[in-house]
């Protein structure tokens, strides 16, 4: 194998990412224990070498450029891969450790996820959880995230793609709109019920609802004078008070469903589902927090 590298390039590199890491020179020399003008002189090197402006100065801050961004994001990751890797030869990672960053819909960290925590940390006392609870879609690698759970797979190369389960979903209403509006009896009669809607935020596309018709999948775009967008909490609150019927996963309304205060209709339209699928960058070396958390969930969560 050809050598690229020698010890100083790669202190270089180093010196690099915590500058901007830190936004500075100055930071990134005091997390280093050296001067300003040390790592000043070692980013010079680097851009010399690679024929780009990293930074750009200011007499106050350094700023990354685009190609520094880029060049940020690989090397951070990589410096990442070998760190860990360095911990598994030396043994200093028997047990997992560190923070692990989580990006969770809403929905799913307050039904599914966040309960479960405890357990894990009791497990894994060493590892800290960092969770960004939304229903955005992230950048992993600008962002710093080890792993999201998204309702559906992202399409991407450098993403590894782990399915979760299939979360049933489920027609309700309250009480009050049943006895007010009438109970649906087929699919038809949507058309003249009140009913609440979902946009999802990132495309502002409303989400329709899924059913089986005579066992054939079938989908209905809902109309209503009610819609909600990034938290779907919103229509089934709507729904708990009277606005109409809503489509939600059953995991959500299980509560709500056994004390009375939302009914299931349709029932034989029912058996549609929506997968939760787990996302994480393809990494050689993985941490071991990362690979504990993985196996937990696969270990706690329905199939």
């Amino acid at each position: 194998m050809q050598r690229h590298f020698d010890d100083l390039q790669l202190g270089s590199i180093e010196l690099f990412c915590l500058a901007a890491e830190c936004g500075s020179f100055t930071g990134a020399a005091q997390a280093a224990s050296v001067t300003p003008a040390a790592v000043s002189r070692s980013v010079s090197r680097m851009e010399e070498r690679l024929g780009v402006r990293l930074f750009a100065r200011t007499t106050r801050s350094v700023k990354l450029t685009d190609s520094g961004r880029r060049y940020y994001e690989e090397c951070s990751q990589a410096l990442a891969q070998l760190v860990e890797a360095q911990r598994e030869v030396m043994g200093q990672q028997q047990e997992p450790s560190g923070t692990l960053r989580i990006s969770i819909p809403t929905t799913y960290a307050h039904h599914r996820i966040l309960p479960l925590l405890p357990d894990f940390r009791a497990r894994f006392p060493q590892v800290k959880v960092d969770m960004h609870i939304s229903n955005r879609n992230i950048d992993f690698v600008g962002e710093g995230y080890d792993m999201a759970i998204r309702v559906r797979a992202i399409p991407d190369s450098g993403l590894i793609a782990r399915h979760l389960e299939d979360a049933a979903l489920v027609m309700v209403a309250s009480p009050d709109y049943l006895k007010r509006a009438g109970t649906p009896q087929t699919l038809e009669d949507l058309e003249q019920h009140e009913c609440i809607q979902y946009e999802l935020p990132s495309s502002g596309r409303r989400i329709t609802w899924l059913f089986y018709d005579e066992d054939a999948p079938r989908e209905i775009l809902a109309e209503g004078s009610f819609c909600c967008s990034d938290d779907v909490l919103g229509g089934v609150t709507l729904a708990r008070h009277g606005a109409g019927l809503f489509q939600t996963y059953r995991f959500i309304v299980e509560k709500e469903l056994a004390d009375g205060s939302l009914i299931e209709v349709l029932k034989p339209y029912s058996g549609r589902s929506r997968p939760f699928t787990l996302l994480y960058p393809q990494n050689r070396h993985m941490p071991l927090r990362v690979r504990a958390f993985i196996d937990f969930l696969v270990e706690r969560l329905p199939h």
